[in-house]
């Protein structure tokens, strides 16, 4: 088991949590359920990979986020129809 980054104690484990994530857009914000994360014993901390975080955005960036509800689940998300293939303005 890894040790918590933050309090550099707990062990962590791997969890579902909620997330809440701005659209690239700045015009709301979503929230996402069923993330993959990480939550720390310890000191209680709930957060996601740097993978994870880079999934999301750039998820959020390729679709067409006026088809987003305010609530998805992260597999949902994962799933929708991207306008682009990839994020061109990643490099």
């Amino acid at each position: 088991m890894e040790t918590c980054p933050w309090c550099e104690k707990g062990k962590l484990a791997t969890v579902k949590g909620t997330v809440y994530w701005e659209l690239p857009d700045g015009t709301r914000a979503v929230e996402i359920t069923e993330t993959p994360s990480s939550h720390c014993e310890s000191c209680d901390a709930l957060f996601q990979s740097d993978e994870i975080v880079k999934e999301i955005e750039n998820q959020l960036f390729l679709i067409d986020s006026k088809q987003l509800e305010k609530q998805t689940k992260y597999s949902e998300l994962m799933n929708m129809k991207r306008l682009l293939k990839r994020n061109y303005f990643d490099f």
